[in-house]
């Protein structure tokens, strides 16, 4: 779910970088508020390459692609981190093997990455009412990509008309995908509960359910 360069107008991708640099600011202060960045890196670049891998398995679907997004639980475990997560594993996409591009590096981040700190939200105001984590886990998953798919679509209506017939190829497509990764996330979220209670947002910490 990248979109490549040169596909939309240049106040949309600019509009993008400057939303970009202001969440990556923000989410940056807000991690901090929450605990100690350093003790949260290795975590942080476990999740960066389960995404970059991930999103490496997609099909082309001009302008975008549709693959796994694991964005709903990048969220989850890293909270306010997520975006920066994100944004660094699009990076090294676009350097490494032009998936996406450079100059909209913004676009894609925030595509992506609002959803990961909705779905985080979301994650702890379930939890605090004590449901099931893995089901909880597994709606933030597929959440996560439903988001996702929106924000693209509407990126792309906004861009012009004619992309309005490959909006509505895109939704269609990503269907089976949020079923997939609500699959996923649930099972991923179940196992940690269990086994790695730590590695859950820091409310739920030493919690297993």
């Amino acid at each position: 779910m990248h979109i490549s360069d040169g596909v939309l107008p240049m106040p949309v991708v600019v509009a993008g970088w400057i939303f970009t640099i202001i969440l990556l600011a923000a989410t940056l202060r807000w991690a901090s508020r929450n605990g100690d960045i350093a003790a949260e890196i290795p975590k942080l670049s476990v999740m960066t390459g389960a995404f970059f891998v991930a999103s490496l398995i997609h099909i082309d679907i001009p302008p975008s692609s549709a693959h796994l997004i694991l964005n709903g639980l990048v969220g989850i475990v890293l909270g306010p981190l997520s975006y920066i997560a994100l944004f660094i594993g699009l990076t090294l996409q676009a350097l490494l093997f032009q998936h996406g591009g450079i100059t909209v590096l913004g676009i894609n981040a925030l595509m992506i990455g609002i959803p990961a700190l909705l779905c985080y939200l979301a994650f702890l105001t379930a939890a605090g009412r004590k449901v099931s984590l893995p089901l909880i886990g597994g709606l933030s998953g597929g959440l996560g990509v439903f988001l996702t798919m929106c924000i693209l679509v509407l990126i792309l209506i906004i861009s012009g008309s004619e992309f309005r017939a490959v909006a509505g190829v895109l939704a269609v497509a990503h269907i089976p995908i949020i079923i997939i990764e609500a699959i996923v996330t649930g099972a991923v979220i179940g196992y940690l509960a269990r086994v790695k209670p730590e590695l859950l947002p820091f409310p739920l910490r030493g919690e297993k359910k």
